[in-house]
């Protein structure tokens, strides 16, 4: 439906097709910056509302004492909701919100956008059973251990001030009265975080809208097949800048393989593209420190790279027929 209304609005108001390429960029940016903010807003407001029953305390307390399982259990609910890294941010914020540790929420915000249900079912028909099983698990892993190394540098200082609340013990001893109380203290964080955050989303997502539509997959190709044994660093590094969902960029790292781009090349370059983006950075500088940003990419990009070196030794073994 949002989607019908976006294309009528990119040929009608604006005068483009929806197939152009200059039509192609509004219809992506219009369509993402509406999902991504309602997204921002109800997530926000939902576990705004949850919160109102929790203690968090004792959350942040049980996480703590149980470690790594409190990243692999963020890692998991991340692998079963379908989001884009950009539209992973909301959770994100609300997890911090709570007082979950920084090192478990990163466990969730790296896994979300790389592991999905749609993912999965597309990566089953194209790559097969071996194969998809083999990245979920990865995907699970680089989620469970970047979050771990994430957590144990102290990297709370740098997150920005304001965005999300310090007074915990105030938040925590509110008593709220009724479910209408706590559905308004929901909105209206939702609210306060939604005013802060909403021109970097529009920011974000208007870089990655002519990122997808103006950067062409045979020049991909081009690069990434003539750079032999460092192909899949240098792959990883071309994905990060890229933007869409990992369903979305399946169908590029099929034809990558296609070509006789080795597997965990191209599986790199997907799982670079989903898991961390331009626009996912820009929308993340109004929670945290440049430094924290660069540190959380980094981390991620390495344990990418280290996967595709890995699918690539193991390709043999994952042997699949030419698609």
């Amino acid at each position: 439906m949002l989607q019908r209304l976006i294309n009528w609005l990119t040929f009608s108001v604006f005068g483009f097709s929806p197939d152009s390429r200059l039509g192609g960029v509004i219809n992506f940016f219009l369509y993402d910056s509406i999902k991504i903010i309602l997204l921002l807003f109800f997530m926000i407001a939902v576990i705004g509302f949850i919160r109102s029953f929790i203690s968090q305390n004792k959350v942040k307390s049980w996480i703590t004492k149980k470690k790594a399982f409190g990243n692999l259990f963020a890692s998991l609910f991340g692998s079963i909701t379908p989001f884009c890294s950009c539209s992973s941010i909301p959770i994100f914020l609300s997890f911090l919100e709570v007082g979950i540790p920084l090192g478990v929420t990163f466990s969730f915000l790296i896994t979300s956008p790389l592991i999905n249900e749609y993912l999965v079912i597309i990566m089953l028909g194209f790559f097969g059973w071996k194969i998809t099983l083999f990245y979920v698990l990865s995907g699970i892993i680089i989620g469970v251990l970047s979050g771990v190394v994430l957590g144990r540098m102290g990297l709370e200082k740098y997150l920005i001030k304001g965005l999300v609340s310090e007074d915990k013990q105030v938040v925590e001893q509110r008593v709220y009265n009724g479910v209408k109380v706590r559905i308004l203290f929901g909105v209206n964080e939702a609210k306060s975080i939604t005013k802060k955050l909403w021109i970097w989303v529009l920011l974000g997502v208007g870089i990655g809208s002519v990122i997808h539509n103006y950067v062409p997959e045979e020049t991909i190709h081009s690069i990434i097949s003539k750079t032999g044994p460092f192909s899949v660093p240098l792959a990883t590094i071309l994905g990060v800048p890229m933007y869409g969902s990992c369903a979305a960029i399946v169908p590029i790292a099929v034809v990558l393989f296609r070509k006789g781009v080795p597997l965990g090349t191209a599986l790199a370059f997907m799982m670079a593209t989903a898991a961390l983006s331009f626009p996912e950075a820009v929308i993340l500088r109004r929670a945290m420190k440049l430094q924290l940003i660069a540190i959380f990419f980094g981390v991620t990009t390495v344990a990418i790279i280290i996967t595709g070196y890995l699918f690539n030794l193991l390709q043999a073994i994952f042997y699949v027929e030419k698609l």
